[in-house]
C-alpha cells in the first residue's frame, strides 16, 4: 500500500490514499476545547486508506476569528463546512467539546450522517444542574479573557478530569495550547457551555443511528457517565480504553485502530 498523502484543504488536516479515498464515507473529526485540527494528525497518520477531514472548531486553530452563539449555530457551521467540502455522506467523531457538538449535530437528523463516535463526551445535564454549570464556565471564561494564558492553562489542566497527566505531560500540553487566544476560547466556552446543552440521553435511547462511545477507564467522571448511559438503555456501543480523558492523544495508534474498524463497517443507511 502506498504511504498516505498528507495535504491541506480549506485549512484543515486531511489524509487519503489515491486508490481508497472513495471506497468508504470519510471520517470527520472534531477536537476539544483549546485544541485544533492538528491534534488528530498522529491518529490520521495511523489510518492509511481512510479519508479524514479534521476541522478547526470556531474560536480555535485557523478559525480563531469565527464565533457561534450556541449549539444551533455550531450545527449550522458544521453543515456549512461539510457542504464546502462536498461531503454528502460521512461518519462523525468528536472528543469532549467536539463530541458534544457532534452529538447535538446528530440529534438534528442531518442528511448523510452514517455513524457517530464520541470520545469522553457528556450527554447533557438535567435542567436543575445547568445554572451552576453556567456559573462555573463563566468564571473560567473571565479568566481566559483577563488572565495570563500560561497561568490559566496551568490551572485548567489541574482539574480532576486531567488527573492522569503527569508533570511532564501537563507541561507539554500547556506549551501546545499557548497558541490559543484567550478571548476566543472564552467566547466558545460561553456559547457551548454544558449549561446550555440539551440533555440528549433521551435521544440516545431512541435513535437508530449507530453510536459508538469510547471512555477512558482512568477518567472516572466520563467513564461513569458512559456506564450510566448503558444502564439507562441508551442505544450506544460502549468501549473502554485503559487511559484518561484525551485518549486519542495518549494512545493514537490504539485509537486509530478503533476508528479503522469503525470506518470499515458496512455502510449504514442515511440517518433520517
Amino acid at each position: 500500500m502506498k504511504s498516505p498523502r498528507i495535504s491541506r484543504r480549506w485549512g484543515t488536516a486531511f489524509v487519503a490514499t489515491d486508490n481508497t479515498r472513495q471506497a468508504r464515507p470519510p471520517l470527520v473529526l472534531l477536537h476539544g476545547l483549546l485544541g485544533d485540527a492538528d491534534d488528530w494528525q498522529p491518529v490520521i497518520q495511523a489510518l492509511p486508506g481512510v479519508q479524514c477531514h479534521a476541522l478547526d472548531l470556531p474560536g480555535h486553530g485557523r478559525n480563531k476569528g469565527l464565533r457561534v452563539n450556541g449549539f444551533d449555530e455550531a450545527h449550522d457551521w458544521l453543515c456549512g463546512e461539510l457542504a464546502a467540502r462536498g461531503i454528502a455522506h460521512y461518519r462523525l467523531a468528536g472528543y469532549s467539546l467536539g463530541g458534544r457538538l457532534a452529538l447535538h449535530h446528530a440529534s438534528q437528523s442531518p442528511a448523510g450522517l452514517q455513524g457517530l463516535l464520541l470520545e469522553n463526551c457528556h450527554p447533557g445535564l438535567p435542567v436543575a444542574e445547568r445554572p451552576a454549570r453556567l456559573a462555573h464556565d463563566e468564571a473560567w471564561a473571565r479568566r481566559f479573557e483577563q488572565g495570563p494564558l500560561a497561568q490559566v492553562l496551568a490551572d485548567w489542566y489541574r482539574q480532576p478530569v486531567f488527573a492522569d497527566l503527569g508533570d511532564d505531560a501537563r507541561a507539554r500540553q500547556i506549551a501546545r495550547r499557548l497558541g490559543n487566544e484567550g478571548p476566543a476560547v472564552a467566547a466558545m466556552l460561553r456559547a457551548t457551555s454544558l449549561g446550555r446543552q440539551p440533555n440528549l440521553a433521551p435521544w440516545l435511547r431512541d435513535t437508530r443511528l449507530p453510536v459508538r462511545w469510547i471512555s477512558g477507564s482512568r477518567d472516572h467522571k466520563f467513564h461513569g457517565l458512559a456506564c450510566q448511559l448503558v444502564k439507562q438503555g441508551c442505544n450506544i456501543n460502549h468501549l473502554t480504553l485503559d487511559g484518561g480523558h484525551n485518549l486519542h492523544a495518549s494512545q493514537p495508534e490504539q485509537f486509530a485502530r478503533l476508528l479503522r474498524e469503525w470506518a470499515h463497517q458496512p455502510e449504514e443507511k442515511t440517518h433520517d
